[in-house]
């Protein structure tokens, strides 16, 4: 009789595997197994290690980024002109200004051309742009009525750079500035 090495069984001699667990009983069947255990183990300790770098790399360029985000100066900081006599200009935080002057009601999309907002209004309006002065401005203004003078304007640090208007003939003004 040859006694089970994992649940105590009594199996006959001839047996290859117990009755009881199917474990195998003879040397051979043993070694086999050992050995794709220790396979397995050490595939399992190598997907740990690759999963344990990749998350690493993933952690310090997390930590690059936001370091890199955090000292990084603002675009008006960087745009500080010094003249020769040692003064300093900083550029207005929202340089770009919308003048819009019409008779009636009139709507306007406006802003850098990859972001145009829309507005909407009657009378005269001035609207603050978010561009940076390094931007492109697109101002895009219609009249709803046929009627009267529609007028944009468009001011850089509260000087006139560009301006369009219309009367009757056409109830829209397009007005592209190139900085």
């Amino acid at each position: 009789m040859v006694k089970c090495p994992r649940c105590g069984y009594e199996n006959a001699s001839s047996s290859n595997y117990c009755d009881n667990c199917y474990y195998p009983l003879s040397a051979k069947d043993q070694s086999t197994i050992n050995k794709s255990k220790k396979r397995k183990r050490w595939n399992i300790g190598f997907a740990r290690k690759v999963v344990l770098i990749l998350g690493l790399i993933v952690v310090a360029l997390l930590l690059f980024t936001l370091v890199q985000n955090g000292t990084e100066k603002a675009h008006n900081d960087t745009l500080n002109v010094i003249y020769d006599n040692g003064s300093q200009h900083q550029p207005a935080s929202y340089p770009y200004k919308a003048v819009i002057k019409c008779d009636g009601d009139w709507s306007a999309k406006m802003g850098n051309p990859g972001y145009l907002v829309e507005k909407s209004g009657s009378g005269s309006r001035t609207i603050s742009l978010d561009c940076a002065s390094w931007d492109d401005v697109e101002i895009d203004a219609q009249k709803d009525s046929g009627e009267g003078q529609l007028q944009v304007q468009l001011l850089r640090n509260g000087e006139v750079v560009a301006e369009n208007s219309t009367t009757n003939g056409s109830n829209s003004v397009i007005l592209y500035y190139d900085s």
